[in-house]
C-alpha cells in the first residue's frame, strides 16, 4: 500500500513565515529558513513554500530565500507564488525546488501548465487550487485566485481536470472555508477532486488533529495531506502526528 505523505506548508509574506485563518489576518510565526530546517530533523516527507503575496503584487519568487530554504532540506520540495513563466519556472527549480505550484498564473495562462510540463516533465508541475463552496458552481465549488482574493467562473472539478489534461502531475487542494480553522478537512471537496482526476490530491486546510488527517486519507481520498497549524503552533511535532497515524491504520513513512 502506498504510504500517505504529511507536508509542512509554509506561507510566506515579507519574507516571514505568516499564518491565517480563511486568508485573512495573518499573523508572523517565524523565520522560513529556520522553520524548514526544523520540520525537516521531525521527518516531514515533503515540504511546501508559499509566497503568498506575489501574485497580488505582481512580482515573481523571492529566489535568495528559496534557496537558504532549499539549503536547510533534502526532501522534496515545492514552490508556489509569482511563478509565471517558463523562466520562473526554471529559475526557481535552479534556486532549489522539485516542484512549481501553479495558481493564480495557471488560471491566468492555462499554457503554462503544459509548456512547464513538456520542458521539466508532468512530476513537477503541481496545480495550487484555492476553492470554496459556491452553490451556484457545477461542483458546488468556485476557484479562487490571487491568494482567495478574487473570484473566477471556474468550477472547481472541471478546472482540476482541465489542468491535470493540460500536464499537471499532482494538485494540492486548499479548501478557503476550512483554511487556519483547525476543524477537519473539507472531506466532500477533496473526495470529489480526488475521484475524478487521476494524479495525487493534496488535502489542504483545516486540520487541527490527527483524526482529521486520518479522515481526510481514509474518507477524502487524499494521498497526502498539508499541515501548518498543527506543528506552527506546537501543539505536536511531525513525528508525533506520524506515530498516531500507524495507531488509526494509516501508512506513512517512519
Amino acid at each position: 500500500m502506498l504510504k500517505k505523505r504529511i507536508i509542512v506548508c509554509l506561507d510566506v509574506k515579507d519574507g516571514r513565515t505568516t499564518k491565517g485563518v480563511k486568508f485573512q489576518n495573518n499573523v508572523d510565526i517565524g523565520d522560513p529558513v529556520e522553520m524548514a530546517a526544523e520540520y525537516y530533523r521531525q521527518g516531514v516527507d515533503e515540504l511546501v513554500f508559499y509566497d503568498i503575496m506575489a501574485s497580488a503584487r505582481g512580482r515573481g519568487p523571492i529566489l535568495d530565500l528559496i534557496a537558504r530554504v532549499a539549503s536547510q532540506v533534502f526532501i522534496p520540495f515545492c514552490v508556489g507564488g509569482g511563478i509565471g513563466t517558463l523562466d520562473d519556472i526554471r529559475s526557481t527549480i535552479l534556486a532549489g525546488a522539485e516542484k512549481i505550484s501553479l495558481n493564480s498564473q495557471a488560471v491566468k495562462n492555462p499554457d503554462l501548465i503544459s509548456q512547464g510540463a513538456r520542458v521539466f516533465g508532468n512530476q513537477c508541475i503541481v496545480l495550487g487550487m484555492d476553492a470554496a463552496r459556491d452553490e451556484n458552481m457545477p461542483s458546488g465549488y468556485r476557484v479562487y485566485i490571487n491568494g482567495g482574493r478574487v473570484a473566477t467562473e471556474l468550477d472547481a472539478r472541471e478546472w482540476a481536470v482541465k489542468a491535470v489534461k493540460l500536464g499537471a502531475g499532482e494538485i494540492v487542494l486548499n479548501s478557503i472555508d476550512a483554511d487556519g480553522t483547525r476543524q477537519g478537512y473539507e472531506l466532500n471537496l477533496t473526495r470529489m477532486i480526488s475521484e475524478a482526476v487521476d494524479v495525487p490530491v493534496i488535502a489542504s486546510g483545516g486540520g487541527g488533529t490527527v483524526a482529521h488527517l486520518a479522515d481526510v486519507f481514509k474518507e477524502g481520498k487524499a494521498d497526502a495531506a498539508l499541515i501548518a497549524s498543527m506543528v506552527h503552533s506546537g501543539d505536536y511535532t511531525v513525528g508525533s502526528i506520524k506515530n498516531e497515524l500507524r495507531k488509526l491504520d494509516v501508512p506513512v513513512r517512519l
